[in-house]
C-alpha cells in the first residue's frame, strides 16, 4: 500500500457581492507539508462569471489569482508573503477575508500525490 500523506485544501471563490454571500468556485489551493507542496490551480470562465455578475473586472480577478500562484511559488516573486515558510503562506492565503476573492474553510484529507490530488479536486469542484 502506498504511503498516505496528510493534505489540506481550500476552494477559491469569487464573491462579487459579499453582502449576498453568493459565489462561484474558480480554483483550489492544496498544501501538503510532508511533500513540501503548496500549489493552486484556477480557471476564470468569463461567460459564466459575467452571467453571475456583469460588474466583475476580469483583469483584476486574474491579477488576484495570479498573486495566489506567486505566493505559492514563494521566493521574492511572491513578495513579502512569498518569503514566509510554506505553512504560513498557506494559512495567509486561506485566512478569512471580505473581498471579491475568498477561500472556503480548510478541509483535510489523505493523499499519495498532492499534485494529482490538486488536479482531481480542481476537476470535481471547479470545472
Amino acid at each position: 500500500m502506498p504511503e498516505m500523506h496528510l493534505f489540506e485544501y481550500a476552494v477559491i471563490r469569487v464573491m462579487p457581492r459579499v453582502d449576498r454571500e453568493e459565489f462561484l468556485n474558480v480554483g483550489v489551493i492544496v498544501y501538503c507539508r510532508s511533500q513540501g507542496f503548496l500549489q493552486t490551480k484556477f480557471a476564470l470562465n468569463e461567460p459564466r462569471l459575467r452571467a453571475f455578475s456583469a460588474e466583475l473586472d476580469m483583469q483584476e480577478l486574474a491579477d488576484r489569482l495570479s498573486a495566489f500562484e506567486r505566493i505559492c511559488a514563494g521566493r521574492a516573486q511572491g513578495g513579502t508573503i512569498g518569503k514566509l515558510p510554506i505553512a504560513e503562506r498557506f494559512r495567509w492565503l486561506t485566512a478569512t477575508r471580505s473581498t471579491v476573492v475568498q477561500t472556503s474553510p480548510v478541509h483535510p484529507g489523505l493523499c499519495v500525490d498532492a499534485g494529482e490530488t490538486l488536479a482531481r479536486l480542481f476537476a470535481q469542484l471547479v470545472l
